[in-house]
C-alpha cells in the first residue's frame, strides 16, 4: 500500500479546501514544534507510567491483535488516554492551535466547537500489544444532526506503515453505503468484492513529527498494528460546527462541546 500523494506544503487555504472537498482530508506541514512536542511526549508517557485515567485499553476493544482481556499478557495496555482536552494545558493548547483552527474556519465557518463527547484523546500504539483498526466511517458511531464534523490528528512522532500509520480510502466521504456492505461492527465486509474494489484504492498516510491529518466523519479509514520498537503518539480532537447539534441523550451529548474559536492569541 504505497503513502499517499499530499498536496504541496505551502498550498493556500482555497487549495486545502478544495483537495479537502475531494479527498475528504487534508494534511498540514510543520505545525507543531519540536520544543513542544517534547513536552506533550514527556506529560503523555507520564500520565501512562502510573497510568492516569480514564483510558481505554486495547483488550477493551477486542480489535485484531489486542490481547484477550486485562488479565492476560499486555492486558493493561493502553490504546487511548481520554479526555485530553481537560488532562492539561498542553493539549487545551494543542487543541486550539491557531493554523489548525483558521483551516477549520476554512473547511466549515467561522462558529468551530470541539466535540468532548468523541476522540478527544491520546491515541498510543504499542510495540507488540497494538491493535489493528478496521475499514470505518467514525460518523456511524455518532449521532450530530448533520454528518458534517472534522477529525484533527496530530503527529507527536514519526507515522508510517510500519508503526501503525493511518490509511484511508480517498474520496469516501462522498458515498453511500448501503448498509449490507458493513458488519455488526459497522466495519467494511472484507468478503465482499466490491468492498475490495474501494480498499485496493487505500493510500496510507505517512506523516512527519509535527504535522497533522484532517479528516471527514463520512471517509472511510483504518490503521494496522505497531510492528516498530517504539510506542507511537498521536493526539486527535474532533470538530463541528456551533449549529450543528448533538442528538439529546445519545453518546454525543454527553458532555457538553467547547467554543475553541478565540481560545488563546498567537
Amino acid at each position: 500500500m504505497p503513502p499517499i500523494a499530499i498536496q504541496p506544503p505551502n498550498a493556500t487555504l482555497a487549495e486545502q479546501k478544495a483537495y479537502f472537498a475531494e479527498h475528504g482530508f487534508v494534511v498540514l506541514r510543520d505545525v507543531v514544534d519540536h520544543a513542544m512536542r517534547a513536552q506533550l511526549c514527556e506529560h503523555i508517557m507520564g500520565d501512562m507510567e502510573p497510568l492516569v485515567g480514564p483510558a481505554e485499553f486495547e483488550a477493551d476493544v477486542g480489535y485484531p491483535g489486542a490481547p484477550e482481556s486485562r488479565d492476560a499478557l499486555g492486558g493493561k495496555t493502553p490504546r487511548r488516554l481520554l479526555h485530553a482536552y481537560a488532562r492539561s494545558d498542553e493539549l487545551k493548547f494543542l487543541a486550539t492551535q491557531p493554523q489548525v483552527l483558521q483551516v477549520l474556519q476554512g473547511l466549515m465557518g467561522d462558529a468551530v466547537c470541539l466535540s468532548q463527547c468523541h476522540h478527544n484523546c491520546v491515541m498510543t500504539k504499542h510495540p507488540g500489544f497494538s491493535s489493528a483498526t478496521l475499514w470505518h466511517q467514525d460518523v456511524r458511531y455518532w449521532s450530530f444532526e448533520r454528518p458534517e464534523l472534522i477529525s484533527v490528528w496530530f503527529a507527536l512522532g514519526e507515522e508510517n506503515q510500519a508503526n501503525g500509520a493511518l490509511k484511508v480510502i480517498p474520496g469516501t466521504h462522498r458515498l453511500d453505503i448501503d448498509t449490507q456492505r458493513l458488519d455488526a461492527d459497522l466495519f467494511l465486509r472484507p468478503d465482499l468484492e466490491e468492498n475490495w474494489r474501494l480498499i485496493e484504492r487505500a493510500e496510507v498516510v505517512e506523516l512527519n513529527a509535527g504535522d497533522v491529518l484532517l479528516f471527514h466523519c463520512r471517509l472511510f479509514h483504518a490503521a494496522g498494528r505497531n510492528t516498530s520498537n517504539a510506542v507511537k503518539l498521536s493526539a486527535v480532537f474532533t470538530y463541528h460546527q456551533k449549529d450543528n447539534r448533538p442528538q439529546q441523550a445519545t453518546r454525543s451529548d454527553r458532555f457538553p462541546s467547547i467554543d475553541v474559536v478565540g481560545a488563546h492569541a498567537g
